[in-house]
């Protein structure tokens, strides 16, 4: 993640380049703001929602120009003339749609040169820019479907579809609420922005820090604390950062080698954090801004995502966690050393930054505020406890706080240009057909069976889902696979959630697990044997999907007696799975008895209503499943006591 005060932390003068970049990334934060609070409309102005998105991307496109090199990984010490041009040029032509965009929507289907010449423009410099941000895997994508639009007549079979006029195509993907300036711009302007600055501040004025302190403070002193430190800092950050790659370099830089200090395996230490800093995609309230675009795409209150998703994001850090615990039991490892531990007394100072984290839940669900808007109480709570009470005997300065404003501006360039990009897929997905042809295709090929499209599509969401950042995975997997899961009787939310789940896991399954990738390499390790720790230590993600698809209880829709039974035994299923992966409960398991914890564990996540009779698979799994733990702590307690009485 990029750095979010870029303007505070500056100690050198900055070049004229620099301060027009600054400039730009704070209009489109303040911009954003000022939407969000309906400035516009209280001071008597009425625009249309895309003029707001198209002066977004008309600040964000220039600002890529400025501060993103041609080569991506290089230094930007100077603008080349050619990226001025380049951020002069899509600077006007987006002024144009934004400025012109009431007279220029009425004439796009007449292929009017005032609707396909900027459209042509914007098209050709948003993909460029979006190589530079995220690199080919995403542009490739885009360039695929953009010459599907044009040549679609010429594909065979089902997926054939309607050839467009090239003329047309830009003006439409430019311009129209389905290309470009469409829902996940929309999202990213209106919501992402609000909660990147929302961390921002939190960072600026010391809660990230407060929060690794109270996490070393709160783990540091158990067995196997450093890896438990990364789960909950990891989780923590990996929601609001909307990469796994991203939270892997933010937060792995100070994990890792704290675990490798604290006795793991360099692999191991690397892929608990690849998986820590996955799971946070996966886990309410942000989902790394993809809970936003879920509630749009199924028009459905946000809160309602957020339970939804609660239930197996929870799950997935239970599975992690446990096998913390129990890896570290079996190896012997001990807690943080003392020496390395925060003292109590000035943590303890910055329990005010809960009060911005309590607002934002009491404004989201008692107030049913827009995220946006609660995002920003948040934000101002942390600005207001700060400058009163500090963290560690140091107040945030003016300075400080004003650079987290441009720096929030920094940081969502990246996220605004994948959403744009994504609008041009949607857009090509609605003009050509593409989406119930591929959605028809993919029900034909499952024939019916609905095991066998689950296990397509989530091969497919893995394939798709390799390289692309979490936005990118999810509104793609959103358009293509989502709907054919749809089709066939999968509750939407199920089906969305099923998609973003596999996309994720693309982030730790080789043989391009990019999130397990980034981890290696901070931690030295073999990256093959980092990503196959990774999806042994990500095993619940792989599977929580497929259950809560037979059953949404484990998504919290039923019946409260039933919701409340499917998480106690999926509970008990995930300790006992987590135990044998492990090798270790009480004691060393033999492959026997590993073998039985699988497989009471299985019974046991099982949800009752998954299939007619499942109920009774629950109770074998639990009844056998806790009958096994006793064995094995009775195992256990014979084994000290011999050892006792031998010493």
């Amino acid at each position: 993640m990029a750095d979010p005060n870029p303007v505070g932390s500056a100690t050198a003068a900055r070049p004229t380049w620099g301060i027009a970049a600054d400039v730009l990334a704070a209009l489109i934060t303040l911009v954003a703001i000022a939407w969000a609070l309906g400035l516009p409309r209280q001071l008597g102005y009425s625009f249309y929602p895309q003029q707001f998105l198209a002066a977004v991307l008309m600040l964000a496109l220039p600002l890529a120009f400025l501060s993103l090199p041609a080569r991506r990984g290089g230094a930007r010490t100077h603008v080349p003339w050619y990226d001025l041009l380049a951020a002069a040029i899509s600077f006007a032509a987006l002024a144009w749609i934004t400025f012109r965009y009431p007279q220029i929507v009425n004439v796009i289907f007449m292929r009017a040169p005032a609707a396909w010449i900027p459209g042509v423009v914007v098209i050709l410099l948003l993909l460029e820019a979006l190589r530079r941000a995220t690199g080919w895997a995403l542009v490739i994508i885009i360039l695929v479907f953009l010459a599907y639009a044009l040549f679609g007549d010429m594909v065979p079979g089902r997926l054939q579809g309607r050839a467009q006029n090239w003329q047309l195509l830009a003006g439409y993907m430019a311009v129209d609420s389905n290309g470009i300036l469409g829902l996940p711009l929309n999202v990213a302007a209106v919501v992402i922005i609000a909660f990147i600055l929302f961390g921002g501040l939190l960072a600026a004025t010391g809660g990230s820090a407060f929060f690794t302190d109270a996490a070393l403070l709160g783990m540091g002193r158990f067995r196997g604390g450093a890896m438990k430190i990364a789960v909950l800092a990891s989780g923590l950050f990996g929601s609001i950062s909307g990469s796994a790659v991203a939270n892997v370099a933010g937060t792995g830089v100070i994990t890792i080698p704290m675990i490798k200090r604290n006795g793991y395996p360099a692999h191991k230490a690397a892929a608990i954090e690849a998986v820590a800093s996955t799971g946070g995609q996966l886990m309410p309230p942000v989902m790394g801004a993809a809970a936003f675009l879920m509630a749009e795409f199924l028009a459905i209150p946000y809160s309602s995502v957020v339970l939804a998703a609660l239930v197996p994001a929870v799950l997935y850090y239970v599975a992690l966690f446990i096998q913390a615990d129990l890896e570290a039991a079996k190896l012997g490892i001990s807690g943080v050393p003392k020496s390395e531990m925060p003292p109590r007394k000035p943590v303890l100072q910055g329990m005010h930054f809960l009060l911005a984290f309590v607002l934002l839940i009491w404004a989201l669900f008692w107030l049913r505020w827009q995220p946006e808007r609660a995002a920003l109480l948040a934000a101002v709570s942390v600005v207001v406890t700060s400058l009163i009470f500090g963290y560690r005997g140091v107040r945030p300065n003016i300075r400080t706080l004003l650079g987290s404003v441009a720096g929030t501006g920094h940081v969502v360039v990246e996220i605004i240009l994948i959403s744009a990009g994504a609008g041009l897929v949607i857009g090509v997905l609605n003009v050509t057909g593409l989406s119930f042809n591929l959605t028809y295709a993919l029900v034909q090929i499952g024939g019916g069976n609905m095991i066998l499209l689950l296990a397509l599509s989530a091969l497919v969401c893995i394939v798709l889902g390799m390289g692309l950042p979490t936005l990118g995975v999810y509104v793609l997997l959103a358009a293509l696979v989502a709907p054919a899961l749809i089709e066939v009787g999968i509750e939407p939310i199920a089906a969305h959630l099923y998609v973003l789940y596999f996309g994720m896991m693309s982030m730790i399954t080789p043989p391009i697990a990019m999130a397990a990738f980034a981890a290696a390499s901070i931690a030295r390790a073999p990256a093959m044997a980092t990503g196959f720790a990774a999806m042994r230590f990500g095993w619940s993600a792989y599977v929580i999907p497929v259950l809560f698809v037979f059953s949404p209880t484990l998504l919290m829709i039923g019946a409260p007696m039933e919701v409340g039974l499917a998480i106690v035994t999926a509970t008990v299923g995930v300790w006992l799975i987590s135990a044998a992966l492990a090798g270790y409960f009480t004691s060393r398991l033999t492959p026997a008895m590993r073998g039985l914890f699988i497989l009471f564990g299985l019974m046991a996540l099982v949800p009752a209503g998954a299939f007619p009779g499942a109920v009774y698979s629950d109770i074998a799994g639990v009844v056998g499943g806790v009958i096994l733990m006793i064995l094995d702590f009775r195992r256990s307690m014979k084994m000290k006591e011999s050892e006792s009485a031998g010493d």
